[in-house]
């Protein structure tokens, strides 16, 4: 496999310490801490480890920043084996204390009644750039002191439809989508659902939580800006394969109280695979002047 789709692979396969517990690698990959859809996607593999049915719903809090620099633990509660559905409840361990926590819920696929909105019409993947190609474009814009982290390739292909400028930020629509897939197929001998599902919930988290700094013409970048996750749910609706091209859809509905609410949507083959939802902190902080 390319070595970035490798990395993501191995960054989501636990290392089992004891009965229910398990332990992640940490990665440097948005800044100083940990980014939260590496927790998402672990705790999830933690929890799917137990079981043998895939997951259909996932709902977390985000406690406390997670250290790049160290491991963290997973602790996986078996609250329900029933007929119908497995509950896990999942606790992120860090330094002592508890940084996340989740409860994912398992069934096995059932035939019931069907019914869905329809795809949004976006140009297909090739007809747009990838997030490289625009990271040149933008490349005058950035400090020195971040150029090199900002223009390090992601684990995850990621193409936007209608990509803005985050140095330069202008108020639009609340509204944001972009395609994703990973840079190389999965291999044959790890090509579990599981791992397909840990990978959606490890990529659901880009971007996402910012949809709704767009019409207050902000961005993950600006300086006066304190942002960070607080919850996150995930629904999976139907199969789907990480390493084909996945249509991201999401969209904001209110900003109040420094905080915003985000939703989304995955697309793959006009099938509505994956929902999201996100509430954010989104707070302005002054800016100390000399």
């Amino acid at each position: 496999m390319n070595a970035l789709t490798q990395e993501l692979v191995e960054l989501l396969s636990l290392e089992k310490i004891e009965e229910n517990v398990y332990r992640g690698i940490s990665r440097n990959l948005v800044g100083k801490r940990v980014f939260g859809g590496q927790v998402l996607g672990q705790a999830l593999r933690a929890a799917s480890y137990t079981t043998d049915r895939p997951a259909h719903s996932l709902h977390a809090y985000f406690l406390y920043g997670g250290d790049i620099n160290a491991p963290i633990l997973y602790q996986v509660d078996r609250l329900r084996d029933g007929k119908s559905f497995v509950s896990r409840q999942v606790r992120a361990i860090q330094h002592g204390r508890t940084i996340f926590t989740a409860m994912i819920s398992f069934a096995h696929p059932e035939e019931g009644l069907n019914y869905q909105i329809s795809e949004p019409e976006y140009p297909a993947p090739e007809q747009v750039k990838s997030e490289a190609e625009l990271k040149k474009m933008f490349v005058e814009f950035v400090p020195e002191n971040v150029r090199a982290s900002f223009m390090r390739d992601r684990h995850i292909d990621i193409r936007p439809i209608d990509p803005s400028n985050p140095f330069q930020p202008q108020p639009e629509a609340p509204s944001y989508a972009h395609y994703l897939r990973t840079h190389d197929t999965i291999a044959p001998e790890i090509d579990e659902l599981s791992l397909h599902q840990a990978i959606a919930a490890f990529y659901s988290d880009f971007t996402l939580m910012t949809t709704a700094l767009r019409p207050h013409g902000l961005s993950y970048l600006s300086p006066s800006l304190q942002c960070a996750s607080i919850d996150h749910a995930m629904y999976f609706h139907k199969p789907f394969r990480v390493d084909e091209w996945m249509l991201y859809d999401m969209d904001a509905t209110v900003s109040a109280s420094s905080r915003g609410l985000n939703f989304g949507r995955m697309w793959q083959n006009g099938e509505l695979v994956c929902s999201t939802t996100q509430e954010g902190l989104i707070r302005i902080r002054e800016i100390e002047t000399q």
